[in-house]
């Protein structure tokens, strides 16, 4: 096209800062019209705005077994919900009101989504259902996080990272831990 690699490189970026916290859910039986009218109804009164991205499962990814891949959320979930509030203001009290409203709205919904164990998708980090402990990664730490993430992938999940990384070079704050770290 004849324009120089430099014109990308030099784009002014403006700066927008701020804040958000996600959550998600995995629906596994149909919510009836009167519980999707009780979500609605809760949203509009909501204090702060939250949004829900609702992800339709099923089709070819329900016939993958659970243990074929690391992903194991397939074959008994209709959705998963992304759940999203952002915020741009600044200061504890601010943050700590965002944060509370998304974990109230996120309680509200445990009636529709997965129950006991409230599953997890990976690639959005919940810091608040577990993480390492001191740039340590333990297999007690992760376990709780590990098994809402894999499922029953954990335990393989361990093992093969035993052997790909046994020192945990390649760890963040929700590793899966090396098998020699188990207790």
């Amino acid at each position: 096209m004849g324009i120089s690699v430099d014109v990308l490189l030099n784009i002014q970026k403006e700066v927008i800062n701020f804040s958000f916290k996600r959550k998600c859910g995995y629906i596994k039986k149909v919510i009836p019209k009167k519980g999707l009218e009780n979500i609605w109804k809760q949203m509009i009164n909501l204090v702060v705005k939250i949004s829900m991205q609702w992800n339709p499962y099923g089709g070819k990814m329900s016939e993958i077994s659970e243990s074929e891949t690391p992903f194991p959320h397939r074959t008994e979930n209709l959705f998963k919900i992304h759940y999203l509030v952002s915020w741009r203001e600044e200061g504890n009290n601010v943050t700590n009101r965002y944060i509370n409203g998304i974990r109230d709205f996120y309680a509200s919904m445990a009636s529709y989504v997965s129950s006991g164990l409230r599953e997890a998708f990976l690639n959005y980090t919940y810091v608040d259902i577990g993480n390492i402990s001191n740039n340590q990664t333990t297999f007690k730490d992760s376990q709780g996080y590990g098994v809402k993430y894999f499922k029953g992938n954990f335990q393989r999940l361990v093992n093969v990272k035993g052997k790909v990384d046994p020192d945990n070079i390649f760890k963040n704050e929700q590793s899966i831990p090396p098998a020699k770290y188990q207790v």
